[in-house]
């Protein structure tokens, strides 16, 4: 078992930038791949940024060079550095993590809103 706890989310203005964490513990050594996705409302679940344990990263679309995937490994938490915040990246971020056999871990989700 893998429990996932983000944090970090806000308010935030347009332009601005914010700093999600997510704190794994559990059996933390069966983790392969670690992730970022966002659901805004009335909107399906999507990938905001994908990190594998040999550090290759893949991002949206929509998220490529504003938003930064990274992991401390001394700590067990990964990291989305977000900046250039749009209206549009407002959502509720969940932390994903999967082991090597497929199963997923999912956090509760930290709330992210860009306004003015």
């Amino acid at each position: 078992q893998v429990q996932l706890v983000e944090s970090g989310g806000g308010l935030v203005q347009p332009g601005g930038s914010l700093r999600l964490s997510c704190a794994a513990s559990g059996s933390i050594f069966s983790i392969n791949d670690m992730g970022w996705y966002r659901q805004a409302p009335g909107k399906q679940r999507e990938l905001v940024a994908t990190l594998n344990s040999g550090g290759s990263t893949d991002y949206a679309d929509s998220v490529k060079g504003r938003f930064t995937i990274s992991r401390d490994n001394a700590k067990n938490t990964v990291y989305l550095q977000m900046n250039s915040l749009k209206p549009e990246d407002t959502a509720v971020y969940y932390c994903n993590a999967r082991e090597a056999d497929g199963m997923l871990y999912w956090g509760k989700g930290t709330l992210v809103t860009v306004s003015s």
